[in-house]
């Protein structure tokens, strides 16, 4: 039984040359979720590569030697690349490009190989949101009835959606909601990425795609989330994180329909459906110039608000609460006994306790909770409502772990810090981040907890 310890299943394509390495990496690999396909002489479509994520392992012995040939392959979204050569790059910088940091010597060991090949898998998912259908959606509140009214009405409209919401309520199932139930869009793709996962400076190889050779180490064609959601849906989450110059970049896709990729200078169609979502004030960013006010009004022709777990109330609590354990417990397969009665007493556990993590916490602690019942056998009430207990506690203790007035000196010593680490990065906001051991996306957040903008408009008195 192969070892499930990637994502989802990948695809690793061989072209071994005079290498003699196909046999290897099949044994290197057999253990786990990855089929090997030897590529030097077969005949692969369109089709088949698209499937699912795919990367190679290419011997630099097919480079103007045995023909290597890609042309099947220039159509659809590229693919990363290891390249096995017998000598250091150091050694000749002509056998393959000398930037290109995936190399494997010639003797490479199994875990040299594994280490390329789960961290290359690792970033081809690294942007995907994880959307998670196997829950209902649950809305028996009110206020979550009169959501999916709404979301009904708007669902088959081409116009493009902003869904808010604080982090955890579920902004994505909402997206793929309106996908689902769009007449046209949604027989196409959804194509869902975080805007906050986007690596500094890869934003137009990733949305516009690129043409074969457009930079070092580009051996294939690559087909950008831009394409890939053409005739479909293009869900971008935490798209207030979004670096205002990518923002004229997206507003500009959103206005002409029509993309250029990397390398090229060939404009290609696209129709494609925005769904974007946030758990920030776009509005407030917008007064504060730090999200432009065009793209908003672009995106937000719909805009829909998932309430709190807490505003959906107690009955949708115990709701959501209660599919979680049936699903892990119980489940649909008619050989499996129902699912345990939930006592009284776990149900007001359950609907007393404020989730501040909203639906994302609620599914954690039932977990934890169905976890404890297949330990014990049956609902121990101590170990439960010591689940509960470490969860207020931990809520008391960051509620009270300064008083306000050490809280606003330590925010005003973090701000000046900040704006002095800038100042002393004329503004760049990745050297910045790179200075103060930071990502850059902590640094946005931080920024925009102080009221920094460039030129520091905001004053250290106006932090309260």
């Amino acid at each position: 039984m192969k070892n499930k310890t990637l994502k989802e299943n990948i695809d690793v394509y061989v072209w071994e040359g005079k290498s003699d390495i196909f046999d290897r990496i099949v044994r290197c690999l057999a253990s786990f979720e990855i089929d090997v396909i030897r590529a030097d002489n077969t005949d692969l479509t369109q089709e088949q590569v698209a499937q699912t994520p795919s990367l190679a392992v290419i011997s630099v012995t097919v480079i103007d030697r045995f023909g290597f040939n890609a042309d099947e392959w220039q159509k659809t979204h590229g693919m990363p690349v290891i390249w096995v050569a017998e000598a250091p790059r150091a050694y000749d910088s002509r056998v393959y490009p000398p930037e290109y940091s995936h190399i494997l010597m010639l003797d490479f060991t199994c875990s040299e190989l594994r280490r390329l090949v789960f961290g290359l898998a690792g970033e081809m998912h690294s942007h995907a949101v994880d959307v998670q259908p196997h829950d209902p959606l649950i809305a028996e509140s009110a206020i979550m009835q009169a959501l999916l009214k709404e979301a009904e009405v708007f669902a088959d409209c081409d116009s493009n959606v902003l869904v808010t919401g604080e982090t955890g309520v579920g902004k994505e199932r909402i997206a793929r909601l309106l996908h689902d139930n769009h007449s046209r869009y949604g027989q196409g793709p959804f194509v869902a990425v975080n805007c906050g996962a986007i690596p500094d400076g890869l934003f137009e190889s990733h949305f516009f795609g690129h043409a074969k050779g457009a930079f070092t180490g580009a051996m294939l064609a690559h087909k950008g989330y831009f394409e890939q959601a053409d005739k479909g849906t293009l869900f971008l989450d935490e798209i207030g994180d979004l670096p205002l110059y990518q923002q004229v970049k997206l507003l500009r896709v959103l206005e002409q329909n029509k993309v250029t990729r990397l390398g090229t200078t060939v404009e290609t169609n696209i129709d494609f459906r925005l769904v974007a979502a946030t758990n920030r004030n776009l509005r407030e960013l917008v007064r504060l110039e730090m999200f432009r006010s065009d793209l908003y009004y672009r995106m937000a022709v719909i805009e829909l608000h998932v309430p709190t777990i807490e505003e959906r109330g107690a009955v949708d609590k115990l709701a959501i609460f209660s599919a979680i354990v049936g699903r892990i417990l119980g489940g649909d397969k008619p050989d499996r006994e129902p699912p345990p009665a939930i006592p009284e007493w776990l149900q007001q556990q359950v609907a007393q306790t404020q989730f501040q993590g909203n639906v994302r916490e609620l599914r954690n602690i039932a977990e934890r909770v169905t976890i404890i019942h297949r330990q014990f056998g049956d609902w121990n009430r101590e170990a439960i409502n010591r689940v509960f207990d470490l969860l207020r506690h931990s809520r008391i203790e960051a509620d009270n772990s300064d008083n306000p007035r050490d809280k606003k000196k330590w925010d005003n010593a973090d701000r000046t810090r900040i704006i002095e680490a800038l100042d002393a990065h004329n503004w760049r906001r990745q050297d910045t981040a790179n200075y103060l051991n930071i990502s850059r996306k902590v640094l946005w957040e931080k920024m925009r907890k102080f009221q920094i903008i460039d030129g520091n408009q905001a004053t250290a008195e106006e932090i309260d």
